[in-house]
């Protein structure tokens, strides 16, 4: 029986300028890299270019190597591969709360949930749209003061849920997401959730609702940085629902903005474009200049993934714009880490999948010098970042330097995104795989990956 040529997997293999043999050996190299054994030759690519099937593990390094050449994430289906399927490819229907006592009860369910790592995550447009929808439009419900329950709240009570949020939000910054995540659950269900149902007056609830808002998106991004990409944005979706009670705006855009950054890392750069730019009109004249600067740089990292180096330097040049003023406004103690150092993290990730050499060497390097250590996840994606500017550079032995630099760090290695940054520059020199100073690396990044399995 004959089959129909994989016109995906030719129009890329062309795209990336490889040939068979060429992405054969590429194939084999990152195999070797990973620990594994990869039989790939030129005969096998001619097989899957005229139709025939592919193994699930040799898929996924085919469309990390096709992706490293082309400059964005891929995955089998990208390549053409229709037998090729996993659950996480199909639609996850996350419909916005309706009511608060609903978003309650998803997140008390949520926080009982044992994570497990998942590898993608697709929203269809319309449950994603009408989700923004209803935020925007949505009246907010407002607090119900003094109800007549035994439990009363007061400000103490806030002060404990908002000194327990930055304690886990530091761990978090040292250790990765998957450090503190079962502790946070815990600390959700039992300390948090029950409070929202007790009596409190109107400025206490008020505070106790934001406490809880910033508690919940927490959640949402320690899960999403072990790499349980639909766990974390059911917490997101149901976290905006509880923006709408005291209408916080200007968090709720947070979440938004959050919900951008998944999407944008997952590869759905068209709805984390949609994304950034809700949160921009869902905060403006509600946001310090500080907020809309971060908004602006989510757009700017959708764009620039989209392939829109017009649209992602206006996107750029308004975050500057915004931060320039960010002094002139009070801003939440959520909002603490975002200084210049951050913002230049976030726009060093700009240049860098613009192609944009020069500006990423030099960006990439002011954001590794300014960025506090304390911040040591966001020190290591930096360093990774200037890493691949070295590369664009064509500075192989600096880039390896800088990104074993990075890996010694070796906490950041419990981001699940983390590793994927070490995993993408491997695919990238990959080329080199006979370099000293490559192997060296690639057995550095298999020294700690084992250490961290022992721990």
């Amino acid at each position: 029986m004959s089959r129909e040529p994989n016109a995906q997997l030719i129009s890329l293999m062309n795209e990336a300028g490889v040939t068979n043999k060429g992405l054969a050996k590429r194939m084999c190299d990152l195999a070797q890299q990973r620990g594994q054994q990869l039989g790939t030759t030129h005969v096998a690519v001619q097989r899957w270019r005229n139709g025939s099937g592919i193994q699930p593990q040799t898929a996924e390094i085919l469309a990390d190597v096709l992706g490293a050449k082309v400059g964005r994430r891929l995955t089998p289906a990208d390549l053409g591969f229709a037998g090729w399927t996993r659950t996480t490819d199909e639609p996850l229907s996350v419909g916005y709360p309706g009511s608060l006592s609903e978003a309650l009860t998803t997140l008390d369910d949520l926080a009982q949930e044992r994570p497990e790592a998942d590898s993608g995550l697709i929203i269809a447009d319309g449950d994603l749209s009408a989700t923004v929808l209803q935020w925007m439009i949505a009246r907010p419900d407002g607090i119900e003061a003094d109800r007549p329950v035994p439990q009363r709240v007061g400000m103490r009570d806030v002060r404990a849920v908002r000194t327990a949020a930055e304690m886990f939000m530091r761990l978090d910054f040292l250790y990765g997401g998957g450090h503190g995540h079962k502790a946070l659950r815990h600390y959700f269900r039992h300390e948090v959730l029950p409070l929202l149902s007790a009596s409190y007056s109107q400025k206490t609830g008020n505070a106790l609702f934001g406490a809880a808002a910033e508690i919940s998106q927490l959640l949402a991004w320690t899960a999403y940085d072990t790499g349980n990409h639909r766990l974390a944005h059911r917490y997101l979706t149901s976290t905006l629902r509880l923006t709408k009670v005291i209408d916080d705006r200007m968090f709720g855009s947070r979440i938004l903005a959050n919900l951008s950054h998944q999407a944008n890392y997952l590869g759905n750069h068209a709805q984390a474009v949609q994304l950034s730019r809700a949160a921009l009109e869902g905060a403006r004249g509600q946001a310090t200049p500080r907020a809309m600067a971060l908004y602006a740089a989510h757009e700017a990292r959708a764009l620039s993934n989209s392939g829109d180096p017009r649209g992602a330097g206006q996107a750029m040049n308004e975050a500057e714009r915004h931060f320039e003023r960010a002094d002139t406004a009070e801003d939440p103690a959520w909002l603490a880490y975002f200084d210049s150092a951050e913002l230049m993290g976030e726009l060093c990730h700009c240049f860098r999948d613009l192609k944009m050499r020069d500006q990423a060497l030099t960006q990439a390097q002011r954001a590794v010098d300014t960025t506090d250590p304390q911040y040591a996840r966001t020190l290591g994606f930096c360093r990774m970042v200037l890493a691949q500017s070295h590369l664009l550079n064509g500075e192989l032995e600096a880039a390896v330097t800088t990104a074993s630099l990075a890996v010694d760090a070796g906490d950041s290695l419990q981001s699940a995104r983390f590793q994927r940054y070490v995993t993408d520059f491997q695919v990238e020199v990959s080329t080199h795989a006979t370099n000293p100073a490559v192997a060296a690396f690639n057995e550095q990044v298999r020294d700690a990956l084992a250490r961290l399995d022992d721990e």
